[in-house]
């Protein structure tokens, strides 16, 4: 992997990753950008004990572009994009209308791959195994920053997402915090470690899932699964076998056999409904340890923590989307409609030949 570091006409970072090491990147953005001005605000909610990211200037933000003026993909000629080469392996860039900014923190932007009509599971293995790099190479960095408590990588697909650019690509985002949905797993992590006298929540998980009837998938290094409390109608939880806190941790063999794990997976979500169907909508979300102090967790240590990834579609069964109604978004209590072992079986059945 060769990495080249340059900026954009507004000030913003852009780093190419690219999978030759002779790769010159010395295109310049020719736009005439001004540098760009955030308004983010990081609002504590006392009665939740959570935080809200106040970013008013994302009203203004790209929305819904026709193909031909995406600015995803490279520039040619005078068509002028985010990315001013002509071409590109993986790039990443700081989102122009960031929901973390400064003292709040930061968001970037991960182009999987020029190619505007393609998806993630359309990369080769190689092309996959350079997104994981960048991934990892952005943890790295952006834990370095001092607002940074917690990094997450996560893609979003589709329009009924809320998916405002077609081209392939993902986020990071790079909180000042740690966010509320890891602090409930510290806390569950905490407990079930001075119930047991020591043992690990996440291995005891993992431990139980490979003895029940929801695994998806398995490999020497990866083991995918449906939880036994899925949220969503079709939900997979990605776990290395070998537990580490972050993409920074993780082996070689588990790094070199994640494309393939991961791309079958990717592969069977777009066949759950059938031959026909759009593809499938889903968010794909890597959860890592925060870089942050753990005092308040009693006795958790970040190595205690289970890097892992967390598969899933809002679509429920052909052409209808589970919402967030009442009981979920006022209570935060969700209701599942489809049995966690019938969905492991779904996917299963649709196994790539």
């Amino acid at each position: 992997m060769k990495k080249t570091s340059t900026r954009l006409a507004d000030g913003r970072e852009l780093i190419y990753y690219d999978l030759r090491d002779d790769a010159v990147r010395d295109a310049v953005d020719r736009r005439p950008l001004e540098r760009t001005v955030t308004t983010s605000e990081v609002r504590d909610d006392v009665l939740l004990g959570d935080s809200v990211a106040i970013a008013s200037h994302r009203q203004g933000r790209t929305y819904h572009p026709p193909a031909d003026e995406c600015p995803l993909c490279p520039s040619r000629g005078d068509r002028l994009s985010e990315i001013p080469d002509s071409s590109y392996d993986v790039a990443v860039f700081e989102n122009r209308f960031p929901s973390l900014a400064g003292d709040s923190g930061r968001c970037e932007v991960v182009c999987f791959t020029s190619d505007h009509d393609v998806c993630f599971k359309d990369l080769t293995e190689g092309q996959a195994r350079l997104v994981l790099e960048a991934w990892t190479d952005r943890t790295a960095e952006l834990s370095h920053l001092p607002s940074v408590e917690q990094v997450f990588c996560f893609e979003n697909r589709g329009a009924e997402i809320g998916v405002t650019l077609g081209h392939p690509h993902g986020q990071i985002y790079a909180y000042p915090f740690t966010t509320p949905r890891t602090a409930l797993m510290l806390r569950s992590l905490a407990a079930h470690k001075e119930a047991t006298g020591g043992e690990n929540l996440f291995d005891a998980v993992l431990e139980r899932e490979l003895a029940d009837e929801r695994i998806v998938l398995q490999s020497e290094h990866w083991v995918a699964f449906v939880p036994y409390a899925a949220h969503w109608p079709y939900e997979v939880h990605l776990y290395p076998r070998r537990r580490v806190p972050d993409l920074l941790a993780l082996g070689e063999d588990a790094r070199t056999e994640f494309p393939k794990v991961y791309l079958e997976l990717l592969k069977r979500f777009d066949r759950i409904f059938g031959e026909g169907e759009p593809p499938t909508p889903y968010i794909a979300a890597w959860h890592q340890a925060p870089f942050g102090a753990l005092e308040e967790f009693d006795g958790v240590v970040r190595e205690d923590y289970a890097l892992h990834l967390e598969l899933f579609t809002i679509r429920r069964t052909s052409g209808k989307l589970k919402f967030l109604a009442g009981s979920e978004s006022g209570m935060n209590v969700f209701i599942n409609d489809v049995p966690p072992e019938r969905a492991a079986e779904r996917l299963r059945e649709v196994a790539s030949s």
